[in-house]
């Protein structure tokens, strides 16, 4: 009997929910054959705990998108002086294409196993409106903290010989190693010396993370005709790009995961103040809840489309045809009298 469930679980939809909604009925696809597969390998792969699978893709996933950004911050930031000049190591322009591919990448390698979350507030929205089970939200949101937080210590540690130099200019010039363009800020995200308005860095943040979250639940729309399964990654990275673009000189965080795990690096590395700078540090981890809790619920409520997911069979009425044949039958009827 389980050898049975186990073939009925293969030839279902068993991708985890999430980015994976984008590319149902598309997911199979004829390559060149491999080798054959051993029952070795079966039975290791049977054996392997599906929550590991799913933790380790989520923290690779975040990974995959805050280790090329921070990466680019830390070229730019640390070639501030360089005699080639800056332009030959960055600017905001690539900082922001770096973490856009990041990204598409994290979810092209990732998410037909986990569901590519990479985002807690993300996670918590698809727990909220899609069905994702509770019981999974904590590991999920433990892993894509420990990812960034992989990512920080690894970039701090290729980076390190160039870092040192930056703390001791930093320290020898009197402002310490906390603040906007310091060597903590390679990691995560300060304010500017002026941006002392939390309100206003609130709102900033808010409307950042409003916009990128509507624009990730569009594109996992399965009735969105404007995405297919091929654009899909690199148009949720693009939207997080285009915020980078506009917005980064201001400061925005947009992702719990990104901005706490690799603050707990600076926090070990550059000292405490890298929670307590401006008092800002909470706009940046927890704003992105709230944010994302409000956009997904504007397009649940406001722009969803049930019954054309339902028409092209990317969804079911949760009473089967029953309900649905009555749904269209009271709609018809309200039509007609109406």
């Amino acid at each position: 009997m389980a050898d049975i469930d186990d073939m009925h679980r293969l030839h279902t939809h068993d991708l985890e929910l999430g980015a994976t909604e984008a590319v149902q009925k598309h997911y199979s696809r004829h390559v060149v054959a491999q080798k054959p597969v051993s029952q070795r390998k079966l039975d290791f792969e049977h054996r392997r705990p599906r929550w590991l699978r799913e933790c380790m893709a989520e923290a690779t996933g975040v990974f995959f998108y805050v280790f090329p950004g921070i990466a680019a911050i830390a070229s730019f930031t640390l070639n501030l002086e360089s005699p080639v000049g800056v332009a030959a190591f960055g600017s905001i322009f690539q900082i922001g294409w770096a973490f856009a591919m990041g990204i598409a990448f994290a979810i092209i390698t990732c998410a037909p196993t986990s569901g590519g979350h990479f985002n807690p507030a993300i996670t918590i929205c698809f727990a909220i409106w899609q069905g994702f089970p509770w019981r999974k939200v904590p590991h999920y949101i433990f892993s894509q903290i420990f990812g960034a937080f992989i990512a920080g210590l690894l970039m701090l540690g290729m980076y390190w010989p160039e870092i040192q130099a930056f703390k001791e200019e930093s320290i020898a010039a009197g402002k310490g190693l906390v603040y906007n363009g310091g060597p903590a800020s390679l990691l995560c995200t300060f304010p500017n010396p002026n941006q002392t308005n939390l309100g206003y860095l609130f709102l900033t943040e808010f409307f950042v993370d409003s916009f990128i979250a509507i624009v990730i639940w569009a594109n996992l729309d399965p009735a969105n005709p404007f995405v297919s399964p091929v654009s899909a990654p690199f148009a949720i990275g693009l939207a997080y790009g285009a915020m980078v673009w506009g917005f980064a000189d201001i400061a925005i965080s947009t992702n719990l995961a990104r901005d706490l795990g690799t603050r707990i690096v600076a926090a070990i590395f550059f000292g405490g103040e890298s929670f307590t700078y401006l008092n800002y540090s909470w706009i940046a981890i927890l704003v992105n809840i709230p944010a994302t809790i409000f956009a997904t619920g504007y397009y649940e409520f406001l722009m969803r489309d049930s019954l054309s997911s339902i028409g092209k069979g990317h969804a079911v009425h949760e009473d089967g045809e029953e309900g649905l044949r009555r749904h269209i039958t009271n709609t018809v009827r309200s039509f007609v009298f109406s």
